[in-house]
């Protein structure tokens, strides 16, 4: 039996006939990047290759280091193997990675979504034989609404917030959701301030040439008293929660925008006022389309409830198991930022 072109090692995920991991959780000599989030960009390898939407971001969450981009769709060779990046629609610049040797085709997914959202450029499907993806809400339970009436909400919250002399925090993560609900809300309500790490990430989207509402991080907001933050929008990544910052924005009510917050007791866990279903990530639906679509003979899913998502497309006729990668989760609201 041939070996697989793409198996699991101590540093990650290796193509051993093209020389390279694929978001590799130890420093190696080649590495190929699906995003860069930080459980999947890590410093202190030999080369990068990733997406070249994704490029500045890249910049900020490794620093100096030897970084190649290709554009969507053109393929390089790495020994024989043809490698290629495909939209994955969870951030600026997320991409699957194709791979092709000997007439096999496999793809790694990295993290990916299927709703509509005008910060990156959306999904696309890739047919393979074998499609490694990952199932971070890979349970019927998670399935998102339409972002128009998610932000519907979102602006309803804040208006009210707004007419009661209060301030408006929303925790997302600094780098894609963040953006995301910039991207979503209307602007008119108030002005929109945000911590400091978001609004760096913010200028990296800006310079990519994302069109986002006006920001200010709140370091360089003219002071005012508590006054000046009433029916403003703040948006803080959630490690920013309980800490002596927020304090400034009093009286305040606060949000937290998650895939998990599609489980109440999620919600009940944080004081937080409100709870937001916002995800980068596909739900049930969304994973079983990519699946479907993907034509792959073999799944191999990871991180998340793999193990569940798998026992289900065996099931359904589908050949699959999982594959046990150290890939983290970007929605958990502990995330410190890099």
């Amino acid at each position: 039996m041939s070996e697989p072109l793409i198996a699991l090692t101590d540093s990650g995920l290796y193509c051993a006939a093209g020389g390279f991991h694929i978001d590799p959780w130890k420093p190696v000599e080649r590495a190929v990047i699906t995003h860069a989030h930080s459980d999947h960009a890590r410093s202190g390898c030999g080369s990068y290759l990733a997406a070249e939407p994704g490029r500045r971001l890249l910049d900020i969450r490794i620093g100096p280091a030897d970084i190649d981009t290709l554009p969507y769709g053109e393929a390089i060779d790495r020994r024989g193997v043809r490698v290629s990046f495909h939209p994955a629609g969870h951030v600026l610049g997320s991409a699957q990675v194709r791979i092709e040797h000997a007439g096999e085709i496999w793809v790694v997914t990295g993290d990916y979504k299927l709703e509509r959202d005008p910060t990156c450029i959306p999904f696309e499907p890739v047919r393979c034989h074998t499609f490694i993806t990952e199932s971070t809400f890979a349970l019927p339970v998670y399935r998102w609404d339409q972002p128009d009436v998610l932000f519907a909400g979102v602006n309803a919250w804040w208006r009210a917030n707004r007419d009661a002399g209060k301030a408006s925090i929303i925790y997302a993560y600094s780098l894609g959701k963040a953006q995301r609900v910039m991207a979503g809300v209307d602007a008119t309500i108030g002005p929109i301030f945000t911590h400091g790490a978001v609004e760096r990430i913010t200028k990296a989207y800006r310079e990519s040439g994302v069109a986002l509402p006006p920001t200010t991080a709140v370091g360089e907001a003219a002071s005012g008293g508590k006054k000046a933050w009433a029916g403003s929008l703040i948006i803080a990544p959630p490690s920013a929660d309980g800490s002596p910052w927020v304090k400034k924005f009093e009286p305040a009510a606060s949000a937290v925008a998650s895939g998990w917050m599609q489980v109440r007791g999620a919600r009940r866990r944080r004081a937080m006022d409100r709870g937001f279903v916002l995800s980068d990530h596909a739900d049930w639906p969304g994973l079983l389309t990519a699946v479907r679509e993907s034509r792959a003979t073999k799944v191999l899913a990871t991180h998340g409830f793999a193990a569940v998502f798998a026992r289900h497309l065996r099931e359904t006729g589908t050949d699959a198991d999982v594959i046990a990668t150290r890939f983290g989760d970007d929605e958990e609201l502990q995330t410190p930022e890099a």
